[in-house]
């Protein structure tokens, strides 16, 4: 009897788990995963429409299941002098949030206070409106502001020739505009624990889709919108930690924020081509802040002479003890990385012109 137990609790997760992916054919789905009969998985189907934890529209052909809302609010709050962001959690977010696994409400614990205080500290705005959703899987997140924006604040405070630029440098991590009270983690490491994170201001966003794979977007839409729009989304049941996501990102035996991911696609702008130095010089920006530096060329397909040129000579030899390591590159994009390096392993051509020259007899 346990077993028929369990087995039909798996079920039960297993539809909760894929029906967003599969909301019209969650059953057959189901049925083959776990070799059982479409019968059997709608007696699950109806368990669960009976919980209200998922809901069903149309009929027949045209019938589609989706995850229920188990709790949906909203709250604003007017930015003021003393303004906490721990204070704001304990009392409504953490309440709101409800139970859920220590590991889970740390992630959220630190997701918020981080983009909160990121509103209080420096959007210039008024007012931070939240929103949460809860389902049986998952929840999400939402904070927006009515400041100044975040890629355009970015934008000025470093001299950026677009907003987009704002982008990879929040990709590479420890970017803060006030040194002083910010160390530049929070935006780097919420983007990375979350299962996505999306962050949109002046028509321009930088998401994040945790998979095995990093998956950067950085896009610039067509509507403009004030202020900055922070979306997050995790599994109620993830086994990730935050701290095991901070390991991540530490090299050696020096346990701070030493290692960084960089997608190089982000240095592109539509489908333009990486082929000038000034566009790898704007890539290689304050990545002297880490030990460690992968370059991540995924989804990039081709890249130049100067490009790879200006990393992996120049650069490289103005600072050796950054390690810089290539990942996702194709055949091209690796027979660049190779050529340039060869160049910079061989001694200069003056040297070489030398050993040429016979020895002259004493």
């Amino acid at each position: 009897m346990r077993r028929v137990r369990a087995r039909g609790a798996d079920v039960r997760r297993f539809i909760l788990e894929k029906l967003q992916r599969h909301p019209t054919n969650i059953g057959r789905v189901a049925a083959e995963h776990f070799g059982i009969t479409r019968q059997a998985v709608n007696k699950h189907l109806d368990r669960l429409l009976k919980e209200n934890a998922i809901i069903q529209t149309g009929r027949t052909r045209g019938r589609a299941y989706g995850l229920a809302a188990l709790l949906q609010w909203r709250g604003a709050f007017e930015i003021s002098a003393g303004m906490a962001e721990d204070v704001v959690w304990r009392d409504p977010i953490a309440k709101v949030l409800g139970e859920l696994p220590d590991n889970v409400l740390t992630i959220w614990n630190y997701g918020f206070t981080e983009m909160f205080n990121n509103a209080l500290d420096h959007s210039r705005g008024t007012w931070i409106h939240v929103g949460i959703k809860k389902t049986a899987v998952t929840t999400e997140m939402a904070l927006l502001d009515d400041g100044i924006g975040i890629f355009r604040k970015i934008q000025t405070a470093l001299n950026l020739l677009d907003e987009r630029h704002a982008v990879l440098e929040l990709a590479k991590g420890k970017l803060t505009t006030d040194p002083s009270r910010h160390s530049g983690e929070g935006i780097f490491f919420s983007s990375r624990v979350f299962d996505e994170f999306d962050i949109r201001s002046g028509g321009v966003s930088f998401s994040h889709q945790f998979r095995d794979d990093w998956d950067w977007t950085g896009r610039r839409d067509a509507a403009a919108s004030p202020g900055t729009f922070v979306w997050m989304k995790l599994s109620n049941h993830t086994a990730r930690t935050l701290g095991k996501i901070f390991d991540q990102y530490t090299s050696g035996d020096d346990y701070g924020f030493s290692k960084t991911t960089v997608p190089v696609k982000l240095a592109r702008y539509g489908h333009e081509n990486l082929i000038s130095r000034s566009q790898a010089k704007r890539l290689l920006a304050r990545v002297e802040l880490f030990k460690v530096v992968i370059l991540d060329f995924h989804e990039v397909p081709s890249i130049g002479q100067a490009f790879a040129d200006e990393i992996f000579r120049v650069f490289q030899a103005t600072h050796p003890e950054i390690q810089l390591a290539p990942i996702h590159a194709n055949p091209q994009v690796k027979r660049m990385i190779a050529r340039a390096r060869s160049n910079a392993a061989a001694p200069p051509q003056s040297d070489r012109q030398s050993s040429k020259e016979p020895r002259r007899r004493s």
